[in-house]
């Protein structure tokens, strides 16, 4: 590892430690990445290889250093966390931040409250679990709490649901935000115009109306929920179509399930195209925290369904929650809602501006990432010097819950 200069030294140093590698939690670390590297942090990350996210942090400004780490707990863990805990001592940061239920694990019994640690779970483990291992989950975030300095979520609902789960943690709350600069609408482009552009949908007619669902083919975003809801919408829209952009370990599964017509799309590095083309977009999610896509797909003037779940009504402009929320696995409420949508399309439109408006004026993602700023200089304040908080680890008995 190269010597850090006398000016690096100086610097605030921050240590993200990643388990996912794509999707909405590597597209948030890169950006926060982006925004910490152009305040002068120096940015320092740890994430297993494969996906997108060492690539793009590195491009972003991140020293990037592998850490070999799989997604669920098991006999790797030892080694995982003696890993993590090397790459941290090495970078002599100021502050950890760990991103998701793996590397909240690893890096929190890494570090054990010697640093400054913040943990931002991205959605709760045990919501994503089942039987004894949803309880394993749950007791460990209730034990681990004691050494996140603070556990950030990206919603009050994913606050409010750690907080009756159990977990007495020392919260904040800062909710997602992305880049609007690269998410908004073409308004030179026509929807012909756009669809013409993406060759799936060449069968499909220009002034046909489209659903686009973007999302990791997985259980998590419920794409199961929304095939066993489209022969509904197909009978009441006789000339809808679906797409499913995005890929997976479910997609074989997913496509037994599907019935005939609806496009897999594949795997798709910038969603835009698809939010420009289509005339709705959905999100059946089982779990969320909030979830990003749907973010995007309201900043590019479109309006969405999305299943009730942590973070949704936070997500959706006031008032639309009749027309774009519905119950979690429901597909005849699913069918409905996107039936009545599919069939106004001057609703459609009035929704579309909405959802753009309010996702500029709310989910900035340079707001989000000066918020996290901030968070870490809170933290910081005050604190002693780091030749102590790298010493011997300090136990906490018991953390009280603060809003």
């Amino acid at each position: 590892m190269p010597q850090r200069s006398r000016s690096e030294k100086n610097q605030l140093t921050v240590f993200h430690l990643a388990q996912p590698v794509d999707g909405g939690v590597a597209r948030l670390v890169t950006d926060l990445v982006r925004a910490q590297v152009a305040e002068g942090f120096l940015t320092v990350l740890a994430c297993p290889p494969g996906g997108t996210l060492a690539s793009d942090a590195a491009a972003a400004g991140a020293r990037v250093h592998t850490w070999s780490a799989v997604g669920a707990p098991g006999l790797p863990l030892a080694g995982e966390v003696l890993t993590a805990a090397r790459l941290i001592r090495r970078s002599s940061p100021h502050l950890v931040h760990a991103h998701s239920a793996k590397a909240g694990l690893a890096a929190r019994l890494a570090v054990r409250g010697r640093v400054p640690t913040v943990f931002q779970p991205h959605a709760w483990s045990f919501d994503a679990l089942e039987g004894r291992a949803a309880g394993l989950a749950l007791k460990w975030e209730r034990y681990g709490t004691r050494w996140a300095t603070r556990t950030l979520c990206v919603s009050e609902a994913e606050r409010s649901a750690g907080e009756q789960a159990g977990i007495a943690a020392r919260w904040a709350v800062i909710r997602n935000g992305i880049d609007l600069s690269h998410f908004s609408p073409d308004d030179t482009l026509s929807g012909a115009s756009a669809r013409a552009a993406l060759p799936q949908l060449d069968h499909i007619p220009a002034a046909a109306p489209l659903v686009v669902c973007v999302g990791r083919l997985c259980r998590q975003k419920g794409q199961d929920i929304l095939l066993r809801a489209w022969p509904q919408v197909s009978a009441a829209v006789t000339d809808a179509h679906l797409v499913l952009v995005g890929d997976g370990p479910d997609r074989e599964a997913l496509t037994r399930l599907a019935p005939p017509g609806v496009v897999f799309a594949g795997e798709c590095r910038d969603a835009r195209p698809w939010f420009r083309a289509a005339d709705v977009a959905v999100f059946p999610s089982r779990w969320e925290g909030m979830a990003l896509a749907p973010l995007e797909a309201m900043a590019c003037g479109l309006p969405v369904v999305l299943s009730d779940v942590s973070g949704a009504r936070e997500s959706l402009p006031p008032g639309h929650e009749s027309f774009g929320l519905v119950p979690p696995q429901n597909p005849p409420a699913l069918a409905a809602a996107l039936t009545t949508l599919l069939s106004g399309p001057e609703l459609r439109q009035s929704l579309g501006r909405q959802a753009r408006t309010h996702a500029r004026a709310t989910h900035d993602v340079r707001e989000t990432a000066a918020a996290v700023s901030r968070l870490y200089r809170e933290l910081l304040h005050h604190l002693p010097p780091r030749q102590e908080l790298l010493g011997p680890a300090r136990h906490t008995t018991r953390r009280r819950t603060q809003r």
